[in-house]
């Protein structure tokens, strides 16, 4: 009776070892399905190309992004704005394929980047230069860098001061987390203060706007920015041109990037290719930039 009792518990304790195998094993495989396989709504369509960051790059993607899509009516391309500083986080956190910036990626963001294993890529799609911008009514014609460095340092407060009308200068510059502020503060600034009352913009077509709206206004603008309402004044006795632009007289000149995490491959890849061709660099000159050739 005994033996009988302790065979039982015996083969109880045998059930339930395997049943607790079967258990971990099928929460293994639960693990490793939930891990591979996402809901829908989280699922990355292998056939949509997102596009992020300057709005400095926006008239070329947007433009290009439009005319492929035309022609590979199978790709889906988004692209939207929100700087250059946008562009570079979103190719780091992977909220992106392309990231758009009108400056070259920091050191620290690399180092962010590779702290999340993401290896930035950058390729170069086309070169602007920063037009310096007034007011139509200003009448100025030329400013030097230094000049340019002192109006937006707030040491030269009034146009009287350059040889203009007797009127306070309203400064316009673009928002710090921009590209364009980034080589501004670089190229001009040199790493000056803005002065305080300075007015702060989110792209440069508000930076156009404001100062074709604003009497005794100054900004800075990527090329396509420009406009009969805008009156542009050269740098140095410099005009900004493809020329003067690629031979880097014009003393604002820079290139314009994507950013990709490692070598573009796949569709973000053919659709940088097509940017980089004949019809996207004409796209490049279309919209007011300068092409690489």
């Amino acid at each position: 009776m005994f033996d009988s009792k302790k065979n039982k518990e015996e083969k109880m304790r045998g059930i339930n070892k395997v049943l607790f195998l079967a258990a971990a094993v099928s929460l293994m495989f639960a693990a490793a399905a939930s891990a591979a396989w996402k809901w829908p709504w989280q699922q990355q369509k292998s056939n949509v190309v997102s596009i992020q960051g300057s709005t400095t790059n926006l008239p070329i993607t947007q433009k290009a992004a439009e005319d492929y899509m035309k022609v590979n009516k199978d790709i889906e391309i988004s692209v939207r704005g929100g700087g250059s500083g946008v562009g570079i986080a979103g190719i780091i956190d992977g909220a992106c394929d392309i990231g758009n910036s009108s400056r070259a990626i920091k050191s620290k963001e690399i180092m962010n980047a590779r702290a999340k294993g993401v290896n930035p890529h950058e390729t170069v799609i086309a070169r602007d230069g920063m037009a310096i911008v007034v007011h139509p009514s200003n009448s100025l014609k030329n400013i030097t860098v230094d000049q340019i460095q002192a109006i937006y340092t707030g040491q030269i407060k009034r146009w009287s001061q350059l040889g203009g009308a007797d009127e306070p200068i309203v400064v316009v510059s673009r928002d710090t987390s921009s590209g364009t502020y980034e080589v501004f503060n670089e190229l001009v600034l040199k790493g000056s203060k803005l002065r305080t009352d300075c007015i702060m913009t989110v792209s440069n077509r508000e930076v156009a706007e404001t100062v074709k709206n604003t009497n005794g206004a100054i900004g800075y603008v990527g090329l396509a920015f420009l406009s009969d309402g805008l009156n542009t004044v050269t740098v140095e006795g410099i005009t900004a041109s493809n020329a003067t632009i690629n031979n880097k007289t014009y003393k604002l000149a820079r290139e314009l990037y994507v950013y990709t995490n490692g070598p573009p491959a796949g569709n973000a890849k053919a659709f940088i290719d097509y940017i980089l061709s004949e019809a996207g660099q004409k796209i490049v000159a279309d919209v007011g930039y300068v092409p690489l050739r």
